[in-house]
């Protein structure tokens, strides 16, 4: 990603906010990031963000799931290092919506593309977030309820 990108430079700022606690602030940084998005890169990445502040779960698998589907239409190499973390937040609501198997396939996509992380922090906490996920669903019957 590239931090002179307005976009880039929006959803930093929304993330700033969150630090703070300022979650209104941050959620009106990332809608900003999204109107102005001129591509499916910087609307993937627009979208993530906007995400995170969806008041239901209903529509933060949209969002999540537009993220992703926006990730996918893209053939260049820029967005391989999302999907581990695209696919964890779509098994993540799908979690919250009570939807355990569709869940674990999101996760079980997750896990199939963690090489594409890299070996930082960011890499760590996606694979350590994702550990738990599966746990999680691994421990829920397959068709029942959660």
């Amino acid at each position: 990603m590239h931090p002179e990108n307005p976009i880039i430079q929006l959803c930093v700022a929304g993330m700033e906010q969150e630090s703070k606690g300022d979650f209104d602030a941050a959620s009106n940084l990332f809608l900003a990031a999204w109107d102005q998005a001129t591509d499916d890169y910087e609307r993937c990445i627009a979208a993530h963000y906007v995400a995170r502040h969806q008041a239901n779960p209903e529509e933060a698998l949209t969002w999540n799931q537009r993220s992703l589907a926006l990730a996918q239409s893209l053939p260049d190499e820029r967005v391989r290092g999302f999907f581990p973390s695209l696919y964890l937040n779509v098994g993540k609501a799908f979690e919250d919506l009570a939807r355990p198997d569709e869940a674990r396939q999101a996760y079980t996509q997750a896990a199939e593309r963690l090489s594409a992380l890299p070996e930082d922090e960011y890499g760590r906490t996606v694979r350590a977030a994702l550990h738990r996920a599966l746990q999680r669903v691994s421990s829920t019957k397959r068709g029942a309820p959660s």
